[in-house]
């Protein structure tokens, strides 16, 4: 069993979750299985260290930036393993000190992520990474954010990308999910 059937097969669906008509797949049952846990992680640097950084023109990383909250869980880890600083994009409001700011839409209207000013250096090579895609509105305000502060954004990392929510077209850099679910 590959990588990707094996961690795919771990999802957990919840029907009509957090609304009616919307299946909530859960990376949680992952996070509790260490092999699982290892294996994704592992599969993530893989994929950063074999495709993405010899691509760069540094030929490496220099920070990892996670969203809030499910990227908090991945980022860090990633970000040790590569050498790379972790940079936290959370809510507005949860982050002290100077931040940079970036709205984005979401199914219910407006919200905003935030950066502390100082977490990224002009000519930062930066990978983004979160548990799920689907709009893609997160992510691409937390390019903004990087760019805002001079970094550029390399690639975007996710566990899940909802394909048929075309996300993709939204980035500024490349998308890399290991799970594609069509509906």
């Amino acid at each position: 069993m590959s990588d990707t059937d094996y961690l795919k097969s771990l999802l957990k669906a919840h029907p009509d979750f957090p609304k009616k008509g919307i299946v909530f797949l859960d990376i949680f049952p992952i996070l509790r299985d260490p092999v699982a846990f290892e294996t994704l992680i592992t599969h993530f640097v893989y994929h950063l260290t074999s495709k993405t950084i010899p691509s760069l023109p540094t030929k490496k990383v220099d920070v990892v930036v996670g969203l809030d909250a499910r990227g908090f869980l991945l980022g860090p880890i990633i970000a040790m393993r590569l050498g790379a600083a972790f940079v936290p994009v959370r809510k507005k409001g949860k982050l002290p000190g100077e931040c940079v700011t970036a709205a984005y839409e979401k199914e219910y209207g407006i919200d905003s992520f935030e950066m502390q000013a100082d977490a990224i250096k002009p000519g930062q090579s930066v990978i983004v990474v979160d548990d799920l895609i689907a709009t893609g509105g997160s992510a691409k305000a937390a390019g903004e954010l990087v760019a805002k502060l001079g970094g550029k954004v390399h690639e975007y990392l996710f566990i899940i990308e909802l394909t048929f929510l075309k996300a993709a077209s939204k980035l500024d850099a490349p998308l890399y999910s290991i799970v594609q679910s069509d509906d």
